[in-house]
């Protein structure tokens, strides 16, 4: 029997130096607080990449490239997520857009598995970074 989905969405896998960048919601967004991969829904007519692209300019004011799929799974929520690497130019500064971001950290993988605010719908993905985890993801080339 095949589940049913209700939304589709893109999330961004970012790792410089062996942390990887994640937000705070903020708190006028679902799951205020929580921390979790950048990321949003995939609006009609819109590929995944172009989705991905969209939510870091909207949510941290930042160009990415994506790089490759590495991932899909659907949550408890019936939204159909794709995780994506990517990369972005280094001399940017992610400037959080207060509507939807409290906060950019970069953490270890460590230190997601056991941060408190980590959102549960990211823990099956990092406990697959485990085995099969993201190397530096090359930087931002340009076009």
């Amino acid at each position: 029997m095949q589940q049913q989905i209700d939304r589709y969405g893109v999330v961004g896998v970012i790792v410089e130096r062996g942390r990887y960048l994640v937000i705070r919601r903020s708190q006028t967004v679902l799951a205020p607080g929580k921390l979790c991969f950048p990321g949003g829904g995939i609006e009609p007519g819109e590929t995944p990449q172009e989705a991905l692209v969209r939510e870091f300019h909207e949510e941290l004011g930042i160009a990415v490239r994506p790089i490759r799929f590495d991932w899909e799974n659907i949550t408890p929520w019936k939204v159909h997520l794709q995780w994506w690497i990517a990369e972005l130019e280094p001399s940017q500064t992610p400037l959080p857009n207060r509507d939807e971001v409290e906060e950019v950290l970069y953490l270890t993988l460590d230190e997601m598995l056991t941060h408190p605010d980590m959102l549960e719908s990211n823990l099956t993905y990092l406990e697959r970074l485990r085995t099969r985890p993201v190397l530096g993801a090359r930087k931002f080339s340009g076009s």
